[in-house]
């Protein structure tokens, strides 16, 4: 080794020579003995690789661990490539299809062949899967002109990769080799299969459940846990997706080609009207029944709770029912007296940040008929003021809260079940980009969170992204344990959000530098982003440069309003 090279390796705090095109796994190997853990893949200049990637130049390395979060999404996608060549080897030419998150795992499926996911046969399925990883096979990276990569999905029935790369404009696609399969997946991959420890494959409703290490544990399975309200909102919209023939990103790019953008707008926004119609139903029903005066909306993180309150109370006045609203800010304690986190800064996401004894007394003075004067906390003083404001419910009122605790039984623990009526909204993404890499419910809520805070709150996507992770925390403590107590799931997510956002997002997200840990998240949605075609958000009807189109116009009350401006509902 001439050693005239060197990269910094940031676990070990030093430079390290090397031989221009040494592999990330050979520099590994040299230091092998000073790392507590055997890296899964690797972050070089803020990016992440996998360890065959050859350097050339200096570089800033990184190794990393299975059970970091960008180990993680390797180890999965990884694992996602073992059970598609088990499943090839016992059921050659079946299309498996793994279709979102749920229950602590990946619900997946055999398109077209649910009868085959019989007990027994997911049972050899996950033999056959630990018989491939025993085996320790490489994952092999290639890189070919994409029509050829093209040519070669073909041969091996994956249309909805061929589909996805014909809509795609790269003259060179990435794919892996793994004994005689190929796939693409838009997150690198393990060096072989027997990085895989953990994992689990269980029956699950029609499919079955696919589930990947323990969070605290490489070597142990997660375990899954039920979801069934959950499942059954995600099992709607994908019903809806194959009925308008819109399940994965090429066909919706190939449908916006083709200038079906606007009737793929008005499909997806009047199923949501049906949805905050059906829901305003059911609530007028329970309201008439003697019960439910108190509308609690919940949801994480730019799930779009703003504006699915204020669609909801339109549907209920059409239904005589006039809401009245509560803002739960106005419950906050002093300051003062304000939680702390882990860190010492106040905890404004905690649920004891709000005064529950107050606030659970006003509610049944409302609920009673009473008069009741009402707070209004003030954010320069941190205190509570009274300026005057009273509130009372009338014969057709009922009450309408949005916040992040609204499921939670402790933050209405004095008002009796049958006065609440709770709905948990969320962006349940059921587009997947093919057949084996479907959209993150997480990633979809941070980029309308990136486009927001960037628009509104004067944040830019690396002060986003760097916040995301805390906020991930709160709604694990906060939101997610009590999503199955909802009384209804609303699906915020609208099919054509994504590509919608492609633009503004992209453009954000190109300004966070490659120098700061912030960039690894940035290109990771810069290069998922990319699969989509853009769909141009035009605030007046403006004639389509394809021919035979028409304009494309997304209404003012969309839910995506929320985040790309031009709502029509005042704030």
């Amino acid at each position: 080794m001439i050693n005239d090279l060197k990269i910094y390796c940031k676990n070990t705090q030093e430079y390290i020579g090397i031989d221009g095109g040494d592999t990330l796994q050979e520099i590994y190997e040299t230091i092998e003995k000073r790392l507590p853990f055997r890296p899964i893949c690797a972050m070089v200049n803020n990016k992440v690789e996998d360890l065959a990637y050859p350097v050339f130049s200096p570089k800033m390395v990184e190794f990393v661990e299975p059970l970091a979060p960008q180990g993680i999404r390797v180890y999965i996608h990884s694992l996602c490539m073992v059970l598609y060549k088990a499943i090839e080897d016992m059921f050659p030419g079946k299309r498996l299809r793994i279709e979102h998150s749920i229950s602590g795992g990946f619900y997946c499926k055999i398109k077209h062949d649910e009868e085959l996911l019989t007990p027994e046969n997911i049972e050899r399925i996950k033999a056959r899967m630990q018989q491939i990883v025993d085996q320790d096979i490489k994952f092999v990276r290639r890189e070919r002109l994409t029509t050829d990569v093209v040519e070669m999905f073909r041969k091996q029935g994956l249309n909805d990769k061929v589909r996805l790369l014909e809509s795609s404009s790269d003259l060179y696609t990435v794919y892996y080799k793994l004994d005689n399969i190929i796939d693409s997946y838009y997150e690198p991959l393990a060096p072989s299969t027997g990085y895989i420890k953990g994992f689990d494959l269980e029956p699950y409703k029609e499919g079955m459940l696919l589930l990947g290490p323990d969070p605290t544990d490489v070597t142990k399975p997660h375990k899954s846990y039920p979801m069934e309200k959950m499942f059954k909102a995600f099992t709607n919209y994908v019903k809806f997706n194959d009925i308008v023939g819109l399940d994965d990103v090429g066909t919706l790019n190939k449908g916006i080609e083709k200038g079906w953008a606007p009737d793929i707008i008005n499909v997806a926004e009047a199923l949501h009207d049906k949805m905050f119609s059906r829901i305003a139903d059911d609530i007028t029903r329970r309201y008439h029944e003697g019960g439910a005066r108190v509308v609690l909306i919940a949801g994480p993180s730019s799930s779009g709770k703003t504006t699915s309150s204020k669609r909801l109370a339109i549907q209920l006045l059409t239904n005589y029912i006039v809401p009245k609203v509560i803002s739960l800010d106005n419950y906050f304690v002093d300051r003062a007296h304000t939680p702390r986190d882990e860190n010492g800064d106040y905890d404004y996401e905690s649920l004891y940040a709000l005064d529950l004894e107050q606030f659970n007394k006003d509610l049944k003075a409302l609920i009673n008929g009473e008069e009741v004067r009402m707070p209004t906390y003030n954010f320069q003083t941190g205190e509570r003021e009274y300026r005057g404001d009273t509130l009372q419910l009338k014969e057709n009122n009922i009450l309408l809260m949005e916040g992040i605790h609204g499921l939670n039984p402790e933050l209405t623990k004095e008002i009796a079940e049958t006065m609440k009526y709770k709905v948990y909204v969320s962006a349940l993404t059921t587009l997947s980009i093919d057949d084996h890499n479907w959209v993150s419910t997480s990633d979809n809520r941070l980029l309308r969170r990136i486009v927001r805070d960037y628009k509104y709150r004067g944040a830019d996507a690396r002060a986003t992204i760097a916040r995301w992770p805390s906020v991930r925390r709160g709604e694990e403590k906060w939101i997610f344990p009590y999503q199955e107590n909802a009384d209804a799931m609303l699906n915020s997510s609208l099919l054509f959000e994504l590509a919608v956002m492609k633009n503004q997002a992209e453009a954000i997200l190109k300004q966070v530098p490659n120098n700061v840990p912030e960039y690894a998240v940035a290109s990771r949605l810069l290069r998922f982003l990319h699969y989509f075609k853009a769909i141009d958000d035009t605030p007046v009807a403006i004639p389509s440069t394809i021919p035979g189109s028409r304009a494309t116009v997304i209404p003012g009350t969309s839910l995506i309003r929320e985040f790309l401006g031009g709502s029509s509902f005042r704030e």
